[in-house]
């Protein structure tokens, strides 16, 4: 009998999983004679046993398809549960070992984890019960620590770039202020990449918290000059001085707290002391949906076709990253050891400051 692989794609969808999915079925099958298992829905579908057979015929044409064909979850982490009681509600419970079992079934030579920081760090724990994984790191936050880059990152500042270029004519028709709301809950990459090419004004990301002062400045000094209008990005996870972020839904031990309003909030203070004309465009799930770029789908590919490099050499607990051009490996725990943030005094931020742009 051939030997047989797992794949699954956890956590929040994508640009470019699917070419992650077509990568490592093809190199699995056609190069090592391998069949390949894809498991439905992330780890609910390891929990609750759900499996469809992958061949070359099935991932043919997924390369340039958005979304993961498999499903994904971000709320079925093993370890936090939630199962459905018979009268209603819920209740968290730690069904780690039922995950294991029923995959134990299928005799897998090494599952291939396609997840951000949260699936990263599932897989760390489910290595520690004997399971052997391998990852492919995807997230379009690019706050992995083991890669340059993750998969999905940059469709969403090509989105995101397009946007805040579609803002630009109309804020100035109209001589208005207008904040574009982009993702970032921890990580101001997004606002960072998409404000610097798409021309921003302002740049407001997690990593500091801004200076409601600096920026109704730096307005007031634009708009009594050349301009008429500007264009402020700002990540989801921005805060002023002295606030907290804004949240639409608390969390719980089953998922993260969701994130949203930064825009409208800062609409609101600026509205508060000037008479600028304030607008918010919030790109929200936009920049994750959709045919990924190229580049996200050439970085998919080669990492889907490491990891099963990965599995085949025993080199279990290991993630495929990218460094200096070159699709490399790092330990699992480099992955997830900590966030991957902007650096204030990094080149990004160097170049917005260069360019007089504000960063509060």
């Amino acid at each position: 009998m051939s030997k047989r692989i797992g794949i699954l794609t956890g956590g929040g969808d994508c640009p470019g999983l699917n070419a992650v999915i077509r990568a490592v079925v093809l190199h699995a099958e056609v190069t090592l004679g391998w069949d390949v298992i894809g498991i439905e829905d992330g780890f609910a579908g390891m929990y609750e046993a759900r499996y469809v057979d992958l061949t070359p015929h099935s991932v043919a044409n997924l390369v340039a398809r958005g979304g993961t064909v498999l499903g994904s979850s971000n709320r079925a982490n093993p370890f936090h549960y939630p199962i459905k009681k018979p009268g209603g509600g819920e209740e968290i419970r730690d069904v780690s070992d039922e995950c294991i079992a029923n995959l134990a079934v299928l005799d897998l030579e090494g599952l291939v984890l396609v997840g951000g920081d949260g699936t990263m760090s599932i897989g760390k724990k489910l290595m520690a019960k004997g399971l052997k994984v391998v990852g492919v790191p995807k997230t379009i936050d690019n706050d992995l620590e083991a890669t340059e880059y993750t998969v999905g990152f940059q469709t969403a500042v090509e989105v995101a770039s397009e946007a805040i270029d579609r803002l630009h004519t109309t804020a100035e028709s109209h001589d208005r202020i207008i904040i574009c709301e982009v993702m970032g809950r921890y990580a101001g990459w997004i606002a960072m990449a998409a404000g610097l090419a798409g021309a921003a004004d302002v740049i407001l990301i997690p990593e500091h918290e801004y200076d409601l002062e600096r920026v109704l400045s730096y307005l007031h000094k634009k708009h009594e000059g050349r301009s008429s209008y500007s264009i402020i990005v700002v990540a989801e996870g921005a805060r002023p001085k002295g606030g907290g972020v804004a949240i639409l839904r608390k969390g719980d031990a089953t998922q993260q707290e969701r994130l949203g309003g930064a825009g409208q909030v800062l609409s609101e203070m600026i509205a508060a002391r000037t008479e600028y004309d304030v607008r918010v465009t919030v790109l929200g799930h936009i920049q994750r949906g959709g045919a990924p770029c190229a580049f996200d789908r050439l970085l998919a590919t080669r990492f889907g076709a490491r990891a099963v490099d990965l599995i085949r050499d025993g080199r279990y607990g290991e993630v495929a990253a990218l460094r200096s051009g070159e699709i490399v490996s790092a330990p699992l725990d480099q992955a997830v050891a900590k966030l991957k943030l902007v650096d204030p005094a990094g080149q990004m931020v160097h170049a917005a400051r260069s360019l007089g742009i504000e960063l509060g």
